[in-house]
């Protein structure tokens, strides 16, 4: 089938005009961070680092970065090596449940995370675990889980199971297999669920907002309303410094680990 030539223009408009509107909000959050007297208008700054500096100089506010990482990071971790262990099985037994297992894997990842807000925060209280990083850490590790296992499992079924045979011959148990053989094959894709895990933990501004009280122990998705004064007003430079510093851990971490990110989506497309 020949595509017109009207059509192929159109569609590089059509993906050019989506591109400005995705870039320009980026754009404007550079200059702003550059400009001490920073509006909603996108203009050509004139470049100050003070409100960097403020942002830097603020031991509440680095406190928060210290607060989201060790949220994100440690939800991350939680959810790699628990997923991994939980996505063996998944990958290289058959059992009787297993496709009932993976659907409800499947049906548990686009459960919205409001909906049970509710009686986790009933249970939070009960418990007596509000306001504590370590049971928040928890609970959004929890929540990561059916979404990791289900790519763990399909990333560990690209691994072919002739390579743990041969060490099982040679007496090596399953799990040193997994441990040994198995993992440093699949790090592709452990990379991928560990950034996508931590990207997410990084972001989430509902979960910390309700289960935590303490303005000392908010990571900095919830932190950022700090720069909206009472009266509606908006510090714009130091908002647009913030995001800006707020944005680089994950870019880093893109940046670090993108060919192991491309070669774990590869991995990802083979499934049992």
């Amino acid at each position: 089938m020949r595509v017109s030539k009207t059509s192929i223009i159109t569609s590089y408009i059509t993906l050019a005009v989506i591109a400005i509107l995705f870039i320009l909000p980026f754009i404007w959050m550079v200059f702003a961070s550059l400009d001490k007297e920073a509006t909603l208008a996108l203009k050509i700054p004139d470049v100050t680092l003070d409100n960097f500096k403020h942002v830097l100089t603020d031991s509440a506010t680095m406190r928060s970065f210290l607060n989201g990482f060790w949220i994100a990071f440690g939800q991350a971790i939680i959810v790699v090596v628990l997923s991994l262990f939980a996505a063996y099985p998944l990958s290289r037994f058959n059992f009787k449940a297993k496709r009932s297992f993976m659907i409800s894997l499947l049906f548990l990842t686009g459960l919205p995370i409001m909906a049970l807000m509710v009686p986790v925060y009933q249970l939070f209280f009960y418990l007596k675990m509000t306001d504590s990083l370590v049971a928040t850490t928890i609970f959004m590790a929890s929540t990561g889980f059916p979404f990791a296992i289900w790519m763990m499992k399909n990333f560990m079924d690209s691994v072919p199971v002739d390579i743990e045979e041969s060490a099982w011959i040679d007496g090596a148990s399953k799990m040193r297999s997994l441990l040994t053989i198995v993992t440093p094959l699949m790090l592709p894709g452990i990379f991928t669920v560990f950034i996508m895990v931590f990207t997410g933990g990084w972001g989430n501004f509902f979960v910390p907002f309700i289960l935590l009280n303490s303005p000392e122990k908010m990571p900095p998705a919830v932190t950022i309303y700090q720069f909206f004064t009472q009266y509606g007003m908006v510090t714009y430079g130091t908002l647009a410094a913030f995001s800006t510093l707020y944005t680089i851990p994950p870019i880093i971490l893109y940046f670090i680990a993108q060919k192991y990110i491309a070669a774990g989506f590869s991995m990802g497309g083979s499934n049992k």
